[in-house]
């Protein structure tokens, strides 16, 4: 068994920066990588940033690339995501998805909200 939390959504002033956590328990020693979605309300589901775990090599959508940084910390099995230079636009919920025993997005996460007030 499987299972995402995220946390450290919330508020911010537009410009101002968070920090979102993403904690995987249970059986993850297959993982391929770890991604970040978000949707925003009446918007589909997009993709935002992904990070493996063997490389570490990083992706990003073009809409947050230079403002969003994805890490990873393989002894906590944390997956981060800095987000700078926030805009109204990033205003959404956002998910953390694992890779774990296939190249798919099997795994995800409740979501926490993410909001930036203009």
């Amino acid at each position: 068994q499987v299972q995402l939390v995220e946390s450290g959504g919330g508020l911010v002033q537009t410009g101002g920066s968070l920090r979102l956590s993403c904690a995987a328990s249970g059986r993850t020693f297959s993982s391929y990588a770890m991604g970040w979605f978000r949707q925003a309300p009446g918007k589909e589901r997009e993709f935002v940033a992904a990070i493996t775990w063997s490389g570490g090599g990083t992706y990003y959508a073009d809409s947050v690339k230079g403002r969003f940084t994805i890490s990873r910390d393989n002894a906590k099995n944390t997956v981060y995501l800095q987000m700078n230079s926030l805009k109204p636009e990033d205003t959404a919920v956002y998910y953390c998805a694992a890779q774990i025993g296939t190249p798919r997005y099997d795994y995800w996460g409740q979501g926490t909200q993410v909001t930036v007030s203009s």
